[in-house]
């Protein structure tokens, strides 16, 4: 039975067991896991290579001292050595060459230093507050490899290109909801700082909801501030929206109304509900809660005014 065929649970423990065998042979013979010489390394060397060899058996038509690729016009031509940084540190790679340098490897690219998985981890070390020494001091002293500060400056600085394309994708003509809301989030800015992050989520006409945009803002934003965001939405090919759904932010309702005059602005009920229990003492929060959920899941209008009258009751 080939590996492919095997049930899942069954491939999973052999490959539990052949990890295990792995690690019980680097502990007897006193090699590392981890580092420039340690078994993960290893085993990325060889998986890299047989990869590549894999590829270059595609690209020629026939596998290695196969005799149909006898006078075929083209064939393998040795290797070269190179290092490329990965997951599990710098590791070298033999990279199989052909006679008329028509090979393209795809799983290590011609000039490809890093592998993705590296490239990953320094953004995911940047987002969470680190400068450029940092994460280079990081990587020398986990994966004993050595980073250049510009190198970490190019992988975020794509990102950033990255970003800016997708913040000023087109959008649908027409989004029958959008919803905004802000989130608190720590930005460095010189300093780290709580910042508010605002987001508009719209809906779809097929029902599908998308990221629109996210803007820093300072906290004290007013219409003017909207004014720009929902131009900007705007100019991005947003025509119309049906209805506004946000927590009453200063100036927003007057932005609305400036951008897309027919848009019905709808306070969002969590935001309702969360101000209800500001006017009640903590211990009834849990009871409330329970009691007005029939007002806000009603089915029409006329339900709810007649199960919030019901609550009322409930208050005397």
């Amino acid at each position: 039975m080939s590996d492919s065929s095997k049930p899942a649970a069954e491939r999973s423990s052999e490959d539990k067991q052949l990890a295990e065998e792995l690690v019980e042979r680097a502990r007897s013979e006193g090699v590392d896991l981890v580092g420039p010489d340690g078994l993960l390394s290893g085993l990325t060397k060889n998986v890299l290579e047989a990869g590549l060899e894999a590829e270059m058996s595609e690209h020629l038509g026939y596998d290695r001292h196969d005799p149909a690729g006898k006078n075929t016009g083209n064939s393998r031509n040795g290797t070269r050595s190179k290092k490329v940084l990965t997951d599990v540190g710098p590791v070298e790679i033999e990279v199989p060459r052909d006679r008329d340098g028509s090979f393209e490897p795809q799983l290590v690219k011609k000039r490809q230093r890093r592998l993705t998985g590296v490239d990953e981890m320094v953004i995911s070390l940047v987002a969470k507050g680190l400068t450029t020494r940092e994460v280079q001091a990081h990587m020398a002293e986990v994966y004993g490899a050595d980073v250049s500060r510009n190198t970490i400056s190019r992988i975020t600085d794509r990102i950033l290109e990255e970003m800016s394309d997708w913040a000023n994708r087109p959008l649908d003509r027409v989004y029958p909801v959008v919803f905004i809301d802000a989130l608190v989030v720590k930005i460095r800015d010189g300093q780290v700082t709580n910042r508010p992050v605002y987001t508009a989520i719209g809906v779809k006409v097929d029902g599908e909801r998308d990221i629109l945009g996210l803007w820093v803002g300072n906290g004290g934003e007013g219409a003017k501030f909207w004014l720009q965001v929902f131009t900007e939405m705007k100019n991005r090919g947003v025509e119309d929206v049906c209805i506004v759904v946000c927590d009453g932010l200063k100036g927003l309702p007057e932005a609305i109304g400036n951008t897309w005059p027919l848009a019905i602005v709808q306070t969002c009920v969590l935001h309702l509900i969360r101000n209800t229990f500001r006017f009640a003492s903590k211990r009834d929060w849990d009871k409330m809660s329970r009691d007005l959920r029939p007002v806000y899941t009603a089915v029409s209008e006329h339900e709810a005014k007649e199960r919030f009258v019901e609550f009322t009751d409930i208050l005397g």
